[in-house]
């Protein structure tokens, strides 16, 4: 079974974002950038699904600026077998890229989709559902657990009060949730090896994708700093502020 992964470049978690001096949008210039942690755990899922004989090929794919092409090798370093990047400048929005990952699914026509749940940068957690709903595909999205059996599998997923388990045939669309696994360290060796596998790079007009952004940003603040805490001398005085200034209690 082929396995199509999506992964994406974003600012490192590490780093303290920083909003562009015009109100924009973040400052990305001189940033470290890196794999989205969900997607590096798709990736991981992914491997360890091949390393149980379910899978036979693990495609990365991504979508972005020629940097990307240090992510997919990322990708690549974990374990896919090859990587394939739709270039573009244009800032891509859910839809597009969920566009973009259906015409590559109608080329490579893999047997399970695994994608990050949400990518950290814009915290939209839309993509694999608008995949889904565009490839006319089952979804099983937050996934916690993975098992691939008799042309189905069994998603765990983990839900306000409980966990939640779905079977859906394949091919299908999975979103990876933050406990689904731990990603392995990249080793130099892997690393090396990455460089001579396989990187296609196409253009979204070669899919016949139109990615003009369809929403428009009309400005990026940073949140307001909060303010210092106070203490108060006694619990007849805390009370007595919690009553009359913060009015939460009567």
């Amino acid at each position: 079974m082929k396995v199509l992964v999506a992964v994406k470049r974003v600012v490192d978690y590490n780093v303290k974002v920083r909003v562009k001096s015009d109100n924009t949008g973040v400052d990305i210039a001189n940033v470290k950038m890196s794999m989205n942690p969900f997607d590096e755990i798709a990736i991981e899922e992914a491997v360890r699904l091949k390393e149980k004989g379910v899978v036979t090929e693990i495609i990365a794919v991504s979508a972005g600026v020629t940097q990307c092409q240090e992510t997919l090798r990322t990708a690549m370093a974990i374990g896919a077998d090859r990587a394939i990047l739709v270039e573009t400048t244009e800032e891509l929005q859910p839809l597009a890229v969920a566009k973009l990952l259906k015409a590559l699914v109608d080329k490579e026509q893999p047997g399970l989709i695994i994608l990050g749940k949400q990518a950290i940068d814009d915290d939209s957690n839309q993509t694999g559902q608008m995949l889904a709903a565009l490839a006319d595909l089952p979804q099983a999205t937050f996934a916690s657990k993975v098992v691939i059996a008799d042309g189905k599998a069994s998603v765990t997923r983990e839900i306000d009060g409980g966990l939640e388990i779905l079977s859906i045939q394949l091919p299908a669309v999975i979103t990876a949730d933050l406990r689904l696994n731990e990603p392995r360290y990249v080793t130099l060796p892997n690393i090396m090896k990455a460089k001579k596998k396989q990187l296609e790079i196409f253009k979204p007009e070669d899919l016949g994708v139109d990615v003009t952004p369809r929403l428009k940003t009309l400005k990026v603040s940073e949140p307001p700093q909060r303010s210092a805490g106070i203490k108060v001398p006694d619990v007849a005085a805390l009370v007595e502020k919690l009553k009359n200034e913060a009015k939460v209690i009567a």
